[in-house]
């Protein structure tokens, strides 16, 4: 599915390459709602570090010592800490976690299969992760202060872990979150980003893209898995790849939704 406007982006995509973009435009008093979307390939992929802003907000709940979770809430998303990531997944359960998720935004997700402790292998469409942000922008708007909290760290997110969204939304304050990964089982690397753009009152703007894009070449993905192994940064082997579609899908989706003109940036592999 999708609209005419993701052709030009979408159609001469590697056969085993996946793509999604997704947009929700809603909120009391502002114009109608809008949705918009669009996929190429597979329509579920694992969501990376995608989903840790939204893992932050429904644990906060399940852990009594307010200090605590902050402590590792607030690196889980401003730069993406796996290690308190992991401290708040495991901590309150996965599976807890994701009911909590379902209950607050009426998104359903599993933990992966064979080890549930990888948050970042939950699989997710595009649309469900633009309407669970969604539900996360208005309940800020409403006065829920765990999800205001949640909202300010987001718009901290800076340097190569914003790949270049903010610029390409014309939107300096967006809050956003991006998550990036190669597992050793994949021959491709996952490059993904959510931004929320708040109107005033409940209104909000929530995007959405995610790709997947092949990286076959034998010798970078020994390199890039000797880097993650070591702790390195990978985030410019992601942008190489995928950044450019990145933010072209996501401008393309603010635009059909009615926001700014989206800039125009060079596909990998065009």
């Amino acid at each position: 599915m999708g609209c005419v406007a993701f052709n030009d982006l979408l159609d001469d995509l590697d056969p085993s390459a996946a793509a999604q973009a997704a947009g929700i435009r809603r909120g009391y008093g502002g114009p109608p709602p809008r949705t918009v979307s669009a996929c190429a390939g597979f329509t579920r992929l694992r969501c990376a570090s995608l989903l840790k802003p939204l893992y932050a907000w429904v644990a906060a709940d399940r852990i009594p010592d307010r200090e605590r979770w902050r402590r590792h809430a607030e690196p889980a998303v401003v730069v993406s800490s796996n290690s308190d990531t992991l401290n708040l997944w495991l901590g309150v359960g996965p599976g807890v976690i994701l009911d909590d998720l379902r209950e607050r935004t009426g998104v359903s997700w599993a933990p992966p299969n064979g080890d549930p402790s990888r948050f970042g292998s939950v699989e997710v469409a595009a649309e469900e992760v633009a309407t669970a942000y969604a539900v996360l922008a208005q309940s800020a708007a409403a006065g829920d202060p765990v999800a205001a909290e949640v909202l300010e760290w987001m718009r901290q997110v800076e340097g190569e872990q914003t790949f270049g969204i903010r610029e390409a939304l014309g939107s300096a304050e967006a809050a956003i979150k991006c998550g990036w990964y190669g597992a050793p089982d994949e021959t491709c690397l996952r490059t993904h980003a959510v931004a929320l753009l708040p109107r005033g009152g409940t209104r909000v703007s929530v995007v959405v893209g995610m790709t997947a894009l092949p990286f076959p070449d034998p010798a970078a993905r020994e390199d890039y898995r000797k880097r993650v192994g070591k702790g390195l940064p990978v985030e410019q082997v992601h942008d190489q790849l995928s950044g450019a579609l990145l933010r072209e899908l996501m401008a393309t989706t603010l635009t059909e939704l009615g926001g700014a003109k989206p800039r125009r940036a060079t596909v990998p592999g065009r």
